[in-house]
């Protein structure tokens, strides 16, 4: 094994970073943000696109192959294709995807993917309305479905649908959201919701937090009469465990980070819009390479030290007892802040 190449303590190749490139959001989803929002940090807090070409560049050379663009909304950035341009054309780097909730999409896709951007994951919960706009507190979801049609024209593809599942919420509409696998070359993610920071009320007609979690296997059994058939995703391809709808042109994903853990497959860092690199999304361990890099430091020593720390597993089973230790699950970040 080439030991330039980032390989963690658990022998697993650390070949995948998620950049997130701001904390806001247009949205308020009540798994990922509370209603009043989060405190704004200044514009001189966050890392620019000059800084992050920088840490990704090294981090190719050791071995990053693919970059997820993330959030918050990384689309209210200013400028994204100017970020998309320099890092699609970086040695090394074979795919450079986004997590969008679609909002500005429409008008965005296209000068994305002509910058380099190869697909998209985009969030839909639920295909009611009504409901859409309780979850996302105000989102529109007639602009959500133009910016997947606008994907589409634009190549954007295969594009990933990801549906959070809340008990009380969206589950029983399941198998209409697995069915969209059906008609479209899509993939749609069932996941289980994570407990990051959003454990708070989320308001009238909407669970209490210990009522909220459909485990992945309940998931499953909520499908079964489409006889979902098992399909052998590529390595490296997520952890989306993947099915199929007999016939359908696309397929069904299940991400289970509670009932089913994925972490031994685990290949991804986290840089955060603020400048950390966070080793594990369900840990409070973060690296901060941002004022390093801005006093002249190589970022490579950063990056090497998050690739040791990560952690074998996240024990999300000791939430309860691990709150507001230092190596403790419960983050103090919300969803939107750590960058998905």
């Amino acid at each position: 094994m080439n030991p330039d190449l980032f390989v963690d303590g658990y022998h697993r190749p650390i070949q995948y970073l998620r950049v997130s490139v701001t904390d806001r959001c247009n949205f308020r989803c009540v798994y990922c943000m509370p209603s009043e929002g989060i405190p704004v940090r200044p514009h001189r807090d966050i890392l620019t696109y000059e800084e992050i070409t920088q840490i990704v560049r090294v981090a190719a050379e050791h071995g990053i192959r693919r970059i997820r663009l993330t959030g918050g909304e990384p689309l209210i950035r200013r400028d994204l294709v100017d970020l998309v341009r320099p890092l699609a054309v970086i040695p090394g780097i074979e795919e450079i995807s986004l997590t969008t909730n679609a909002f500005k999409l429409e008008e965005m896709a296209l000068p994305l993917a002509e910058a380099g951007l190869k697909r998209v994951n985009i969030s839909l919960d639920t295909l009611d309305e009504e409901k859409f706009r309780r979850i996302t507190r105000g989102g529109s979801i007639e602009r959500v479905w133009r910016g997947i049609q606008a994907a589409e024209d634009a190549g954007l593809t295969p594009i990933k649908v990801n549906a959070v599942v809340i008990r009380g919420v969206n589950d029983q509409e399941l198998a209409d959201l697995a069915r969209l696998s059906e008609a479209h070359p899509w993939q749609m993610r069932f996941i289980e919701l994570m407990p990051i920071d959003n454990q708070q009320d989320w308001g009238p007609g909407l669970p209490p937090a210990g009522d909220r979690l459909v485990p992945v296997q309940e998931i499953r059994q909520k499908l079964q009469s489409l006889d979902l058939i098992e399909e052998t995703a590529p390595f490296g391809n997520g952890p989306a465990r993947i099915y199929r709808i007999p016939g359908a042109r696309g397929t069904i994903g299940f991400i289970s980070p509670v009932g089913e853990h994925f972490c031994a497959h685990c290949n991804r860092l986290r840089l955060t819009a603020d400048g950390n690199l966070r080793p594990c999304l369900l840990h409070n361990f973060e690296v901060p390479v941002r004022d390093a890099i801005r006093a002249g430091e190589d970022p490579l020593p950063y990056l090497w030290e998050a690739v040791r720390r990560k952690p074998e597993g996240h024990s999300l089973n000791n939430l309860a007892e691990d709150k507001g230790k230092e190596n403790g699950q419960v983050t103090g970040r919300t969803m939107s802040q750590i960058g998905g």
